[in-house]
């Protein structure tokens, strides 16, 4: 009865752990969870605010599919004030958060046998979207002395005739790594002369540690005409529930497409969270943003030298976004038993990385109170000194 579709594609792992983590704690166990990708903040007032008001205002009926002109504009502003981007409101389209936004591109562009390029470790719904389109997900291993981050000589490595997009995501969901102005540069000299898309995903980039951010896009002009930007406001202004994602392309032809797809599966997102984006988007909470990115990066400070206290583990500090991804290789090269049987004995809930694409990790999400981090790591620690024992 089912697709073929349908039934190539896997359930998100880190869903299913954060599902199976509130069950437990719904059964009155003692739940420490560390495995959603989810600020523990409050969405700032000044966004619900802007909701408020629309509501008061009679603000609910249909919208245009790309979104409302102010928020298109404000969208464009951003990206041009931030990033140094200029695009016109008309190359940006805004969707039910960043994963429907990748969900239109890979459905707008990729046919059966197309090739799509993905760092790994990699955002674990990257690989089931390229799959879900009919095309070829082609894994590249970084390193964790290179940072996690892919290297010029192993993008042209990959790249085959039929290499039709590479996925970049920086920051990145799993390592916190941040691609530097020089590795993009030479990313970008290597597909000089190809048609290859980049789908630049760029939703933790307010959340970086000590270093600068720089988009894709404004490598090169060439660069800006390959690359489709993607963002949202989940993350990095805590309106996960808000379900706000953005695209940005200079391909009139591929945005026309994305809107006529968009139109015919969920049309214009909620109005009410197209009014209250527009605050964000201009920088009304920037001071917000800002006190939360600070409380991340102490919270990964303090993880970061508690993880690598524990004999047979270690971490590298990430650059961006809140997680860790945490080497078990010394201890276990089997990340999903090591995780069920952490949760199972110590209430401890973490993402196993081969959902990631990298066994022997897992990743640990420090987007909550210093406290329950400090806990949740002696468990672990505890956890971890009974295997080698």
């Amino acid at each position: 009865m089912l697709s073929d579709r349908i039934q190539k594609l896997s359930p998100s792992i880190t869903i299913a752990i954060s599902s199976l983590a509130r069950d437990l704690k719904a059964e009155g166990k003692d739940i420490l969870s560390f495995s959603a990708g989810e600020p523990d903040f409050e969405t700032p007032q000044g966004i619900k605010d802007a909701a408020i008001k629309a509501i008061n205002e009679g603000f609910t009926q249909y919208t245009a599919v790309p979104g409302i002109p102010e928020l298109l504009q404000a969208v464009a502003t951003k990206l041009k004030r931030d990033n140094g981007l200029t695009y016109e409101p008309s190359d940006i389209i805004v969707s039910n958060g960043a994963k429907q936004s990748l969900f239109n591109l890979f459905q707008a562009t990729l046919n059966p046998g197309d090739e799509v390029i993905i760092p790994s470790p990699y955002w674990v719904t990257y690989p089931e979207l390229v799959k879900y389109a009919s095309a070829i997900p082609v894994t590249v291993e970084t390193n964790e002395s290179a940072g996690f981050k892919m290297t010029a000589a192993q993008l042209k490595a990959a790249i085959t005739p039929k290499t039709k997009m590479i996925i970049l995501t920086s920051p990145s969901n799993p390592t916190g790594s941040v691609y530097s102005k020089e590795e993009l540069t030479s990313l970008a000299e290597v597909l000089k002369g190809t048609d290859i898309l980049v789908a630049s995903d760029e939703m933790y980039e307010k959340l970086v540690y000590g270093i600068k951010f720089v988009a894709t896009a404004s490598i090169s002009k060439d660069m800006f005409d390959r690359t489709v930007t993607i963002n949202g406001l989940s993350k990095s202004v805590a309106m996960t529930g808000w379900r706000f994602g953005y695209l940005a392309t200079a391909n009139k032809e591929l945005i026309a497409a994305m809107n006529k797809l968009q139109s015919q599966s969920t049309s214009n997102i909620n109005s009410i969270t197209q009014k209250a984006a527009i605050p964000a988007l201009l920088g009304e909470v920037d001071t917000e943003i800002d006190n939360m990115r600070k409380a991340f990066e102490g919270r990964a400070d303090e993880a970061v030298k508690l993880f690598n206290e524990v004999d047979g583990l270690s971490v590298l500090k990430p650059q961006g976004a809140f997680y860790l991804f945490v080497n078990i290789q010394e201890v276990s090269n089997d990340s999903i038993t090591f995780c069920k049987d952490l949760l199972q004995s110590t209430g401890v809930a973490v993402v196993p990385g081969i959902g990631f694409g990298s066994e022997g990790y897992f990743r640990f999400s420090f987007a909550t109170d210093i406290t329950t981090i400090r806990e949740g790591i002696r468990r672990i620690e505890k956890f971890v000194k009974q295997m080698k024992a």
